[in-house]
């Protein structure tokens, strides 16, 4: 597809108030369709913790059958979905407090299907209460430790502590102990596969040895996840889903034959964090517009905002980048700032006060929580306006 240029988001957004967030469903679309060729024919989750915007995650599950559920990052957010008619609910992080439980709980007694999110003796017990007092069983999702430990080095997140088979072993053990808890799936997110480029500009050795543990890792985790799901399977006999993967590893993961679901959220908006990955390519969907307000010299321009700085390990890839018109740099010492993000320019499209200069934030999601509202753009054209999570008076985490 062409790639958009300054000019034609300029004229396409000409009159809109700044700064704002757009979505170019040209774009989103394409990638929905991108993302759909690499899943093997395997269901794909959607994490909604990328999208924050109930409008995108309805065009997704609408595009094709293959989208199939909602893969949230809170209770409270799964009931809200559940309310607004969105079901297969799974919650990705353990819930432990009572009342998020309930309120689950009694969804699930409607018939809704929410998942949530267990690794440890106590999420099930605290489960177990709540459920033996409403008198319902509660569906849950064991979270599989997909991390691989190399000599001096581990390899991928601190999450689950369900490192070994031993430890689901011992949990299984544990889980006959609560009959209002109904283990119905296993999800293993491997982190270091999913959300670490291996194709840096400038970091070609770096990029080897991602590459080289990468592989190392794939094999060890399909040995483990096969095991841990024969294990689970013996146990409480066939399960609803097997989840594992994200954007950077759809095609690794759906390989695996005990996975049925793949989750895929940051693929669709493609933020800067997902632009270096050896194997695929997707569009630059999402970002945001800030307004020149002031030229200190030549060359040289001030935006009025523009700090949207993501979460993480703190990095220069943490930041939003300059993206249109080309030829955008930050400066060092200021860089995107709260009140203020200066520019150094070297294009040739000419630039004024008052114009537009757009930037793509370094994760997906993240940008919804700057903005009450996305500009959709379909055909060069400003086609709606769409509330996002924090629009619709939501704010989870």
């Amino acid at each position: 597809m062409k790639k958009r240029t300054y000019s034609e988001y300029k004229t396409a957004f000409e009159g809109q108030e700044k700064p704002f967030a757009y979505v170019d469903l040209d774009y989103f679309d394409q990638n929905m369709n991108d993302i759909l060729d690499r899943a093997n024919e395997k269901k794909i989750r959607i994490a909604s913790k990328s999208i924050r915007c109930v409008a995108l995650l309805r065009r997704i599950l609408d595009y094709n059958e293959q989208y199939q559920g909602i893969m949230c990052f809170t209770a409270k957010e799964a009931v809200w979905l559940s309310s607004l008619g969105f079901d297969d609910l799974l919650v990705a992080y353990p819930t432990f407090q009572v009342k998020h439980i309930e309120a689950v709980a009694m969804e699930v007694q409607k018939g809704k299907k929410i998942y949530l999110m267990t690794d440890r003796a106590e999420h099930l017990k605290q489960i177990n209460a709540v459920g033996a007092r409403l008198n319902v069983k509660i569906p849950v999702c064991m979270d599989l430790d997909v991390s691989s430990d190399f000599p001096g080095l581990h390899f991928g997140v601190y999450r689950s502590s369900l490192c070994t088979l031993e430890a689901v072993e011992q949990y299984l053990k544990e889980l006959s102990k609560y009959p209002f808890v109904n283990l119905r799936a296993i999800m293993g997110y491997e982190a270091q596969i999913a959300g670490v480029g291996n194709e840096m500009p400038n970091q070609a050795v770096k990029n080897r040895l991602i590459r080289m543990l990468q592989k190392r890792s794939i094999t060890e985790i399909r040995a483990r996840r096969g095991q841990a799901i024969k294990l689970v399977e013996a146990a409480v006999g066939p399960l609803d889903f097997v989840n594992g993967g994200g954007t950077g590893s759809i095609e690794v993961t759906t390989a695996e034959d005990g996975v049925t679901e793949v989750a895929v959220g940051s693929g669709f908006y493609t933020p800067t964090l997902f632009d270096n990955y050896e194997h695929f390519q997707h569009l630059p969907a999402a970002g945001y517009a800030v307004e020149v307000v002031r030229q200190p010299k030549a060359g040289t321009y001030t935006c009025l905002g523009g700090g949207y700085v993501a979460s993480g390990p703190l990095g220069i890839d943490k930041l939003p980048k300059p993206y249109l018109p080309n030829g955008c740099e930050l400066y060092p010492n200021e860089m995107a700032g709260e009140v203020q993000t200066p520019i150094q320019y070297k294009g040739t499209d000419p630039l004024e006060i008052g114009d537009p200069v757009f930037f793509r934030h370094s994760k997906a999601g993240e940008l919804c929580e700057r903005f009450n509202e996305l500009l959709l753009l379909k055909a060069g054209k400003v086609v709606e306006q769409t509330p996002t999570y924090r629009g619709a008076g939501k704010c989870f985490l």
